[in-house]
């Protein structure tokens, strides 16, 4: 019999105005010198000041790294590492989206375990604990708030590198809704994408279990129905807090089901042309689950039925169909790009991204294996 494994954070906290609990549950924990990892936008619209002035209510100073890119890098990292070291941290928060997330992991793995950030390259290659990490989400996507994985670029090969480790699990992950208020459209659509990929790539995933299956089914169902709201009007709290709890839901699922080729293919586009990656991620998504139907209909069928397609009339193959036709209406009613010659991707390029696409980690639990004849060709359909 295989043996299971889940991986979760140990406290998470959903509702509007939860970022003052948590700031609260920080003190009651003993923490002192938080150092806070962000980008330049959240710090430029006050966001960050916002959680500054919250700590310091609780006599908790803080100090900021707001330098992180879109797609974090190992220059990010070592810059926050310095800081980090500075001013001698006893906790790390991590505000933002998955860039953020990610770059903290990053930053608290080789704090506590030396080294370069390209040693840890994998799955579980650390050896000790790192400092406490809370992650605050602002956007509703990623779920990297609460997962086991960060991803960083190579500024040397321009290659994202997958890391998976159990102990860059956050401690405490954080979806106030409110801070999710007036995300711009765009930004909306990609992260709710990236979450619906989380959910579908889980699903069909050969590591799913009965528990990721009903993360993923739950979170596609959410997505299907609130990120059309959530892009229309980004005011609606209702619409904010039902994507907060979805792409939480999809991280649920991926966290232990892994990913596929979706998210492998997606690292080496961001990698190269510095692209943001759920937008890469939605335009991928139907073309990927194409290949896959011919080993997954069922499962694809569904998340037809999830996405509220009637299959009931449907065979397996007929409802694969439909859940890749559903797909691409929501990707058309959200304004995601039509392909990625939109995107400027080079056709001369491709056979490069797939040579590096099939050695990323996320192809290990991807439904069928593919040669690197097919994953060019999937590149070519999605162009």
């Amino acid at each position: 019999m295989i043996t299971t494994t889940f991986f979760m954070t140990s406290v998470n906290m959903f509702g509007a105005g939860c970022l003052v609990e948590a700031v609260n549950a920080m003190k009651g924990d003993g923490y002192k010198r938080a150092l806070i990892v962000t980008d330049h936008v959240l710090n430029e619209i006050g966001i960050v000041a916002k959680v500054q002035s919250l700590l310091s209510d609780v006599d908790i100073e803080s100090t900021v790294y707001d330098g992180t890119n879109p797609n974090p890098t190992t220059v990010n990292v070592e810059e926050g590492l310095d800081i980090l070291r500075q001013h001698n941290s006893d906790c790390v928060i991590s505000l933002g989206g998955g860039s953020p997330h990610d770059c903290a992991k990053a930053i608290v793995l080789v704090a506590a375990n030396g080294g370069d950030i390209r040693d840890y390259v994998g799955i579980g290659r650390s050896s000790k604990p790192h400092l406490p990490l809370i992650s605050v989400n602002t956007t509703a996507g990623t779920a990297s708030e609460m997962s086991r994985f960060c991803v960083i670029t190579d500024t040397e090969s321009h290659i994202k590198m997958a890391i998976a480790d159990k102990k860059i699990t956050p401690v405490l992950s954080v979806n106030d809704p409110e801070l999710m208020v007036g995300m711009p459209k765009g930004l909306t659509a990609a992260t709710g994408m990236d979450a619906m990929t989380h959910a579908v790539e889980a699903y069909v995933s050969v590591a799913a279990n009965p528990i990721t299956d009903a993360c993923a089914l739950k979170a596609i169902s959410m997505i299907s129905h609130s990120l059309r709201q959530a892009v229309a009007d980004g005011n609606n709290i209702e619409a904010r807090e039902n994507m907060a709890y979805a792409q939480f839901l999809a991280g649920m699922a991926f966290n232990s089901a892994l990913l596929g080729y979706v998210h492998a293919m997606s690292h080496q586009l961001g990698g190269t042309y510095d692209l943001p990656h759920g937008v890469c991620n939605a335009v991928l998504l139907p073309h990927v689950q194409e290949f896959n139907a011919k080993a997954v209909s069922g499962r694809l069928k569904d998340i037809a039925a999830a996405m509220g397609v009637d299959v009931s009339a449907m065979n397996d193959q007929q409802g694969a169909a439909a859940c890749i036709a559903e797909i691409r209406k929501l990707l058309k009613d959200i304004g995601i790009p039509s392909g990625l010659a939109e995107l400027n991707v080079k056709l001369e390029d491709l056979p490069e991204l797939a040579t590096n696409a099939l050695k990323d980690i996320c192809c290990l639990t991807n439904p069928t294996q593919a040669t690197h004849e097919e994953i060019v060709s999937i590149f070519k359909a999605a162009m």
